[in-house]
């Protein structure tokens, strides 16, 4: 919530007033200056979401051992890496961000976490720098929050470095256009993949990005662990556990993801198992798959994690998690974003002619003959299922009628 700067003066004497009315932005347990930088309040949820897997990994819940230290490695006016301390229980919190102009705003901001005797490290060193001090000194931490501006794909092998076993990486990237598919030869430069025009173009994102993740971690002979991913419009996020070694058959959730655009069909392949793809939907002639990866063909959502995510809920302060966040967390808990093949609603309506049939009978009927069928809790108004795309077509025209 946005302070009102007058109610927040009226409420103290002399220096404690104009103390007061410099807070000018509220949001769990913090109260801080937002500065000149950029601020998106709407972001809430996914700061909350931080702040509940944050106080898991504070609590030993998520197999990490020692005593969780944090860092925010592009922290802004530092409203995450304040929360960390103050709600999730982070016993060190380190909150950098490149520009220095912007220090004392973090400085001022973090002052009650060295009230409340955190240990507390406060920089302005570009992300880059920093991780290769930490891998030179051998600093590791449970968490490390990345929401980077534009593609973080270049930071991720040393922020997975940074972390402890069993910790945390907790991604954004705000480029909404290369791994959607409308800028294929930025894809290739940043992704090391190919992104197609997708219907399911926000998961597309995601799931280009774990495949990322997943790469480097790999390459450090780590696997991963995908707790739980979702968009905020051309935001995505998705937050990772780094393992000691990967799960058996990890390599096969690697893969590529064909869709039709004359049928609408989709299909996908393990890069582990490739081979020529089969036919789809299409009468005659078919026009060429548009395939994006490799990518994540795995989950998106630990349903375990965002259980215990849920249940800790109610033990925070009253305010700590917005009924926005509860909403999207139950959300994701219900997806577990198998399998990849995601579609909306609105492709039944513009293929079939009229409007689309009501989803949730769809949903059940395609589950009545024993397919997996789901409403996305990534995208509003898509449902992804293993069923032939055939088949969907038929129910759905059926339902219609």
């Amino acid at each position: 919530m946005v302070a009102d700067t007058a109610e927040l003066s009226g409420q103290a004497d002399g220096g404690a007033a104009a103390a007061a009315s410099s807070l000018h932005y509220c949001e769990g347990a913090a109260a801080l200056q937002l500065g000149d930088g950029f601020f998106r309040p709407e972001s809430r949820p996914s700061r909350d979401l931080g702040v509940l897997l944050a106080a898991l990994l504070a609590r030993g819940e998520l197999e990490l051992v020692q005593p969780l230290a944090v860092l925010d490695l592009m922290a802004g006016c530092g409203i995450r890496a304040l929360r960390y301390g103050l709600e999730a229980g982070a016993s060190a919190v380190w909150a950098n961000d490149a520009d220095a102009d912007r220090l004392p705003v973090l400085q001022r901001n973090l002052v009650p976490l060295e009230a409340a005797a955190t240990p507390l490290e406060i920089t302005a060193q570009t992300a880059q720098k920093l991780l290769a001090g930490c891998l030179l000194e051998e600093r590791r931490f449970g968490l490390v929050d990345l929401d980077a501006f534009g593609c973080p794909t270049a930071l991720v092998p040393a922020a997975l470095e940074a972390l402890q076993f069993e910790g945390v990486l907790y991604l954004a990237s705000t480029d909404g256009r290369s791994p959607t598919g409308h800028d294929r030869s930025a894809a290739i430069r940043s992704l090391g993949a190919a992104a197609r025009a997708h219907p399911a173009s926000w998961e597309l994102a995601l799931r280009l990005q774990i495949g990322v993740v997943a790469r480097a971690a790999w390459a450090m002979g780590r696997g991963i662990r995908p707790l739980f991913s979702f968009s905020e419009g051309r935001t995505f996020r998705t937050a990772i556990q780094l393992q000691r070694r990967a799960d058996a058959r990890q390599e096969r959730q690697l893969g590529l993801l064909a869709h039709c655009h004359a049928c609408g069909e989709q299909l996908e392949q393990s890069l582990l198992q490739l081979r020529q793809w089969p036919a789809c939907a299409c009468i005659g002639e078919p026009p060429p798959l548009a395939i994006s990866g490799p990518l994540w063909l795995g989950s998106l959502q630990y349903a375990p994690t965002l259980a215990a995510m849920q249940r800790l809920v109610p033990q925070l302060p009253t305010g700590c998690v917005a009924r926005s966040s509860e909403r999207l967390l139950a959300r994701l808990l219900a997806d577990p974003g198998l399998p990849a093949r995601c579609w909306p609603s609105a492709e039944l309506g513009r293929r079939l002619g009229g409007g689309p049939p009501a989803t949730q009978a769809l949903l059940q009927a395609l589950e009545a003959e024993g397919y997996t069928a789901l409403r996305s809790g990534v995208m509003d108004g898509m449902f992804r299922c293993n069923a032939p795309w055939p088949r969907v077509l038929e129910l759905a025209a059926a339902l219609n009628r």
